[in-house]
């Protein structure tokens, strides 16, 4: 694996990618890295926070730049749904780790969403959840070196798959 031990996470919000790394990061003896708490520890502010001040361009341009010096060996790293919009980003997550785009259907992401505004998800003035999903699952698929159909499995298969996928099943 040399340089490539990092696992990025990469999916809609409430795809799991924060439960899921946790687990994945214990069964692989990784450490877990959350973009968003980065973020928050970067700034000194909540994520809707800084989307209220500073517009859903300006957060990601604070997401992309944060994301972009993620220094890291050996961890799951699981950014915000939004991270596929800042190039900086994702060439350096790419440089460093292993992408998996954890892929769950449109139905699945809106009966699990709560507020989109207090789970800080950053949307266009008249976007709907179906136009950003739309938009999204296109970057996240364009991104991905692996993608996990995880509708339908519990945390703990979606894990075992991920770790299947990545040809480690042997590291117990």
């Amino acid at each position: 694996m040399g340089k490539r031990k990092n696992v990025i996470l990469i999916g809609m919000p409430a795809c799991g990618k924060s439960s899921i790394g946790v687990v994945l990061a214990k069964r692989t003896g990784r450490s877990f890295i959350d973009g968003d708490l980065v973020i928050q520890e970067q700034t000194g502010r909540l994520l809707k926070e800084l989307i209220e001040e500073y517009g859903d361009d300006g957060f990601r341009g604070i997401e992309d730049r944060v994301c972009a010096e993620i220094k890291a060996e050996n961890a799951v790293i699981a950014p915000g749904g939004s991270v596929v919009y800042g190039e900086r980003a994702m060439a350096h997550l790419r440089e460093i780790g292993t992408i998996v785009y954890l892929k769950l259907p449109y139905t699945v992401i809106r009966s699990r969403l709560g507020s989109l505004k207090a789970r800080g998800v950053t949307m266009k003035k008249g976007q709907t959840l179906r136009g950003l999903y739309d938009e999204r699952i296109r970057l996240y698929e364009r991104y991905a070196d692996i993608v996990i159909e995880e509708n339908g499995l519990s945390t703990r298969q979606t894990v075992e798959a991920v770790v299947r996928a990545l040809g480690e099943e042997e590291s117990e």
